[in-house]
């Protein structure tokens, strides 16, 4: 794939995985995030491997910054946004503060909008282009002691839907990845037999990095060439759309 792929939040677990992912698969990457250590990183393992790699702290939140950024990329084929925002989870709707269940919604929210948009207007010029977004299980799960992050990752969701039929008769395609916990992201957090994790699955198990990255891989193929304002359900059978 002779593409440039954008991802937000490159230097975290799951950004580094989809980082390498698309250098494998032949992508010049665009890493981005707020910690330049961590970019020059994960840019040293891709050019180690010889693939094509830039990088550039921007804080993903910031509509100033994430455009001059897009403007300063001279194609872009592929976008995808995983940063992280560490939402307050844990404790119960009813004992949250309004800010502290309104900030997760609302940031991840505007972070999503503000990636997937910059791509977009300089890919609908060439007719051509995938934006990616990522949201887990808890947009369709009533699981407890989420706070935000379950509204969030629908309004999410919602926002792929709309802007896959915004762009899709000028040739863009949006694609929204719904992953469930990847225990590889907290290897300190043993999982046990929560039955709203692993024993709420049908596969009885949970996603892993390599089969997200991979997903990712072929949502911005050409294979996935016919798919567009769909959420790809990899929660091991947690939910049934």
């Amino acid at each position: 794939m002779n593409r440039n792929v954008v991802i937000y939040g490159a230097g975290g677990t799951i950004g580094s995985a989809l980082a390498r992912a698309f250098a494998a698969d032949g992508a010049t990457l665009f890493l981005v995030g707020r910690h330049q250590p961590a970019l020059d990183k994960v840019a040293a393992e891709i050019a180690d491997l010889g693939g094509g790699v830039h990088v550039a702290e921007v804080d993903a939140l910031d509509a100033a910054e994430v455009e001059a950024h897009a403007g300063s990329i001279p194609r872009i084929d592929v976008s995808l946004n995983v940063i992280g925002l560490g939402e307050l989870q844990g404790v119960s709707l009813i004992d949250l503060a309004p800010d502290e269940f309104t900030r997760p919604v609302t940031d991840r929210v505007r972070t999503q909008f503000l990636t997937a948009t910059a791509a977009a207007r300089r890919m609908v010029i060439r007719g051509s282009g995938v934006v990616l977004l990522l949201t887990a299980s808890s947009a369709k799960l009533a699981g407890p002691m989420m706070g935000g992050f379950g509204v969030a990752c629908a309004a999410i969701e919602g926002f792929t839907r709309n802007l896959a039929g915004e762009l899709g008769p000028q040739g863009v395609r949006v694609v929204c990845l719904r992953s469930n916990y990847i225990p590889e992201t907290h290897p300190d957090v043993e999982i046990g037999g929560d039955h709203y994790l692993v024993e709420g699955t049908l596969l009885g198990r949970l996603p892993t990095l390599a089969q997200l990255c991979g997903a990712a891989v072929f949502a911005a193929s050409e294979d996935a060439g016919a798919m567009t304002g769909a959420v790809l359900n990899l929660t091991c059978g947690a939910i049934l759309d």
